[in-house]
């Protein structure tokens, strides 16, 4: 059997980063989480390194150590989310205050020395919030770029446009000068955008075969989407809300669940009407290089059987 394959996972959590986690968490034969690194997103900094050690003891993994990074965007005023996530960001459940320490260390350091101590190629960036904690990391140490097995990303849209403004999706409209550094940085990028996204609802039918598991973490994980999705109900109008960040997992795990193809992807930094746009060049129509492996196609049953599998084993 091969090896589990070694991530960092990079989190705003967030009620869809928390599934995420727990995917990770769920499939330790396949994904060995070297450590967790929280960025200000979707609530400022102390409540994401809040967020995540709350995942970690959720989950009885307690030992994965949790690291904070950036607090604010690299040019520009953080902005966040609470009106999807929450005051706390984890709104739904009462969840105790977390009893692990957070880590000394910086996440961007973090992130810097695991990579030139591991071989090579053998560990995958997985980013769930805005791209700040990497592409700090990558002007510290430009030499990580070529060590890094693969960026798997939730982040931007094409054809669905946007989710913070019409142009632009949350995570890159937060730090789009980190997301340009990333995007340049030769790094192998895989891309879960709001078109993929927009395709995992939390339907009442897939919620209630969480609910069954009866589990701790299933009913949290349960609680989380019930509060996390009624902003998007209202917002489209739908049966549930999409689960953005467990994609990244998913890849993962069954890229067979997902369909794409490879273009460049350039990000708008200086227009104020479409900052953080991720221009994708899905008909190949600008002959500039392929930077980026960008999803479009996702087997939603499929990717909802896997999530209900491996929360159940928490």
């Amino acid at each position: 059997m091969s090896q589990p394959r070694k991530i960092i996972i990079d989190t705003d959590p967030g009620q869809d980063d928390a599934a995420a986690i727990m995917l990770a968490f769920g499939s330790p034969e396949a994904i060995d989480v070297l450590g967790v690194t929280t960025v200000a997103g979707n609530v400022p900094l102390p409540l994401t390194a809040r967020n995540a050690r709350i995942v970690c003891e959720l989950c009885g993994r307690p030992d994965v150590k949790v690291f904070a990074g950036a607090d604010a965007p690299l040019k520009r005023p953080l902005v966040t989310a609470e009106h999807v996530h929450g005051r706390t960001g984890l709104d739904g459940p009462d969840f105790d205050e977390p009893t692990m320490p957070l880590q000394e260390k910086h996440a961007v350091d973090f992130i810097v020395d695991t990579l030139r101590s591991e071989p090579a190629g053998t560990v995958t960036l997985c980013t769930l919030g805005p791209l700040t904690n990497v592409a700090l990391a990558l002007q510290q140490a430009p030499d990580i770029a070529g060590r890094v097995a693969e960026l798997v990303m939730m982040g931007g849209g094409f054809f669905e446009g946007g989710n913070i403004t019409p142009a632009a999706e949350f995570n890159i409209y937060v730090d789009p000068e980190a997301a340009e550094v990333v995007f340049r940085s030769g790094i192998p990028i895989v891309m879960m955008p709001l078109d993929v996204t927009h395709k995992v609802m939390t339907l009442k039918s897939r919620v209630a075969k969480i609910r069954a598991i009866g589990t701790a973490p299933a009913i949290a994980l349960v609680e989380m989407l019930e509060f996390f999705e009624r902003f998007d109900v209202e917002k489209y109008g739908s049966d549930g809300g999409p689960l953005h960040d467990p994609t990244v997992i998913a890849y993962l795990l069954r890229p067979e669940l997902f369909g794409g193809r490879d273009c460049n992807v350039m990000i708008e930094t200086s227009s104020p009407l479409t900052a953080g746009m991720t221009v994708v060049d899905w008909w190949q129509v600008t002959g500039r290089a392929h930077n980026a492996r960008v999803m479009r196609e996702v087997d939603a049953d499929g990717f909802f059987e896997l999530l209900t599998e491996r929360v159940a084993r928490l």
